[in-house]
């Protein structure tokens, strides 16, 4: 899914970031951390009034849980289903873009979109419409580790000095988007409601199909087994890496990683991986999500 205005568009952005001072790089809103490269307050302010619609298809997952990722085969989907061709941009709603809810209002459904935003910044009519709302979560410690290398990476956001620095903000929600674990509570509370799925990384990463296959049947998007194998054969986490500069131009590069499971064993220490299994007890122990998250399979030695 080639989109050269999107790649303009990004590089763009990319560009203008390098000349950002560090500083600037976040601004705060609502008590949470936000790139102002691409978010604004305009644009949040006007995000409360969105319009949802009951066709629309919804992606919520924290930020390197897998959104880009899940975003390609979703639009993968709805082009095989509806012959419809993919935005030409990143459909989260949170981000600034000119005369972004004016497309999205004259955008025929269903649409597709997604967002890095907690369960209680949403704005409400996506709710009220019973909006289909798939979530994809990640284990927490590799979480952490992708978006460290996105930050250090990424000229729209401030570098660290030192994982450990990062580490520190991470635990305590000081990264952009806020904290992993008010994020996982928050979610953890609506998973037995009919219109939210729960995905995990590690399972899609598993068994991509099945998947896939799942996942179109959640949101009612009709596709052959035959598409939903085409689907999956393109969309491995290596296919989307060796076609993201076709995709994502540079930022390509930046997004889309190494999309392992297990790599937080490069960078955690030994103390860090305690903290963060007793910070995963305290939170996500006996519910479903945690338990969905197979904490002691992908996050212990």
């Amino acid at each position: 899914m080639e989109n050269p205005k999107f790649i303009e568009e990004v590089e763009k952005v990319l560009e203008l970031s390098k000349n950002i001072p560090k500083e600037d790089l976040i601004f705060t809103y609502n008590e949470v951390l936000y790139p102002s490269v691409t978010c604004d307050v305009d644009t949040f302010k006007t995000m409360e009034t969105f319009e949802a619609r009951e066709e629309d298809l919804m992606l919520i997952a924290y930020p390197k849980c897998g959104s880009n990722w899940t975003i390609l085969l979703l639009l993968g989907m709805v082009q095989a289903a509806y012959k419809k061709e993919p935005p030409a941009g990143v459909p989260l709603i949170e981000f600034k873009s000119p005369n972004k809810f004016e497309k999205l209002r004259a955008d025929p459904s269903p649409r597709v979109m997604g967002t890095h935003l907690h369960y209680d910044h949403i704005p409400q009519s996506f709710f009220d419409k019973k909006v289909k709302m798939l979530v994809v979560f990640r284990n927490p410690k590799d979480t952490a580790v992708s978006l460290f290398h996105f930050y250090n990476n990424n000229p729209m956001l401030p570098n660290y000095n030192s994982w450990d620095d990062f580490f520190q903000d991470f635990m305590a929600g000081k990264v952009v988007w806020g904290s992993y674990f008010d994020h996982a509570i928050a979610w953890n509370k609506h998973l037995d409601e009919d219109t939210i799925m729960l995905m995990t990384f590690e399972d899609m990463k598993e068994d991509l199909e099945g998947s896939v296959k799942k996942i179109s049947e959640f949101l009612g998007i009709s596709i052959t087994d035959e598409q939903v194998k085409q689907i999956a054969e393109k969309g491995t986490f290596r296919s989307m890496k060796e076609n993201s500069r076709k995709t994502h131009g540079e930022f390509g590069n930046i997004i889309f990683r190494k999309g392992d499971v297990g790599d937080w064993k490069n960078h955690f220490s030994e103390a860090q991986s305690q903290e963060m299994d007793a910070k995963f007890e305290e939170c996500l122990a006996g519910t479903k999500l945690g338990q969905m998250l197979k904490y002691n399979v992908h996050c212990k030695l």
